[in-house]
């Protein structure tokens, strides 16, 4: 039986090939959801034991998580369709950009309310990665969080 401790990512590598030269804004809170990701999360993959290796890519419209135990070595591969999540990305991108201006130019109220809309998109990115690793791989809220920071950092690049 698999100890709680070891339910966790404890190393994660992005697709190297979709990682080009970004946005400052966007570079940074790449490395903020990875920090996070590692500092706390809950990931578990039924029948291989944790801790875990993640490696995600995406390839031909698919979000790939290649997981690799760092117990035995055992592997598993799982996508997941992308078109589910454009929407979501090209929204996330714009209020990003918005966010990034309004820190700028706007008032404490406009900033606050673009940052509201800004969590809501993260929270509609988890919940819709949470329902696509169904039964796959169980992830907790705040990690699909973080992990849909990432999702988004490798398509940006596609």
């Amino acid at each position: 039986m698999t100890d709680e401790a070891d339910k966790r990512i404890a190393e994660i590598e992005l697709d190297e090939a979709a990682l080009n030269t970004a946005n400052p804004d966007i570079e940074d809170e790449r490395r903020i959801a990875q920090f996070d990701l590692l500092e706390r999360n809950h990931f578990a993959v039924d029948s291989i034991s944790g801790p875990y290796r993640l490696r995600l890519l995406i390839q031909e419209q698919r979000l790939g998580f290649n997981v690799t135990s760092m117990t035995d070595g055992a592997e598993r591969s799982h996508q997941v369709s992308l078109t589910s999540f454009r929407r979501l990305i090209k929204d996330y991108f714009m209020i990003c950009e918005s966010y990034a201006n309004a820190i700028r130019h706007a008032t404490p109220t406009q900033i606050e309310a673009i940052d509201m809309g800004r969590r809501g998109l993260h929270n509609e990115g988890a919940d819709l990665l949470i329902e696509r690793l169904q039964g796959k791989i169980e992830i907790d809220h705040d990690t699909a969080r973080r992990l849909f920071t990432l999702i988004c950092a490798l398509h940006q690049r596609q």
